[in-house]
């Protein structure tokens, strides 16, 4: 039995059961890398030892965290997998694990009052720069998400891409509420569940549905089809990520693109709602 053959075969059934659409593209990698290591594609020859000696190698130039929670978590739920249907005898990746050393961290993950403000007054702000040619202009999908995707993550805890996923029908009206549905039919949601979000009042003060219903159909940050909704609105975040640690307004320590959901739990909890569950 081939190693590709049976991530493949275990993808396709994850994704019948509309699961795993971000695996096949995290994972084929990691396949791929370790049957270089290999030199061969047998999953019946991979041995426990030759998983340790892949582990080692790994280690000498990536995070402890990432070896452990991408490499050999997709390995073993692969052979894993793979046991249970008949396909192998035995998972070699079974006790064959990584010791993750607690980062040291000083400060909180999530922005501040006076970073979130920085930040937002930014959004409000911007105007792309002029260029005489039209082939140089930013498109306009792309300046609405630089004004709205860091707000609406400051007002939801969504993540960054399942904002820049949406399109204008995600946005509607539920008798006097203005409701956000984050939808993996739109990109991907971790979840692969959907959501309705309410609109705060302040967004909707602020013009937010008055940019959704002035916007065409189809997604409002990003240009891309229906077959590549998540590339485009992953290359918006992306966008926006980078034009905010260009000005200088990600304090070091904060992820542009999580410190949004960092926040909104922080908030959440000291205002008395209790544990918030973000994953």
């Amino acid at each position: 039995m081939l190693l590709p053959k049976l991530l493949d075969d275990y993808l396709t059934v994850l994704e019948r059961q509309d699961k795993g659409r971000e695996a096949r593209r995290r994972w084929t990698p990691v396949f791929n890398d370790l049957v270089a290591f290999l030199k061969h594609k047998d999953a019946v020859l991979l041995t426990k030892k030759d998983l340790v000696e892949w582990r080692d190698k790994k280690l000498e130039t990536l995070a402890a965290k990432t070896v452990a929670d991408v490499y050999l978590a997709s390995v073993r739920a692969v052979l894993a997998w793979a046991v249970e249907n008949d396909k192998l005898q035995s998972n070699p990746a079974d006790g064959v694990k990584v010791k993750k050393s607690k980062p040291i961290r000083s400060r909180e993950k999530g922005f501040q009052d006076d970073e979130a403000l920085t930040v937002l007054k930014a959004c409000r702000a911007y105007v792309p720069a002029e260029a005489a040619n039209p082939a140089n202009r930013e498109s306009a999908k792309i300046t609405a998400a630089k004004k709205w995707a860091p707000i609406l993550c400051a007002f939801t805890g969504a993540r960054v891409t399942e904002i820049t996923q949406l399109r204008k029908k995600d946005v509607r009206k539920q008798g006097d509420i203005h409701v956000l549905r984050i939808t993996p039919d739109a990109g991907s949601v971790k979840t692969a569940q959907y959501s309705d979000v309410p609109v705060h009042p302040q967004l909707v003060d602020l013009g937010f549905t008055d940019f959704v219903q002035a916007s065409p159909d189809g997604p409002l940050f990003h240009n891309g089809t229906s077959d590549d909704a998540l590339k485009g609105a992953r290359t918006a975040s992306g966008r926006v990520s980078s034009w905010l640690q260009g000005l200088g307004v990600i304090p070091e320590g904060v992820q542009p693109k999580h410190g949004w959901r960092h926040r909104f739990k922080t908030v959440g909890e000291e205002l008395g709602s209790g544990p918030i569950n973000l994953d």
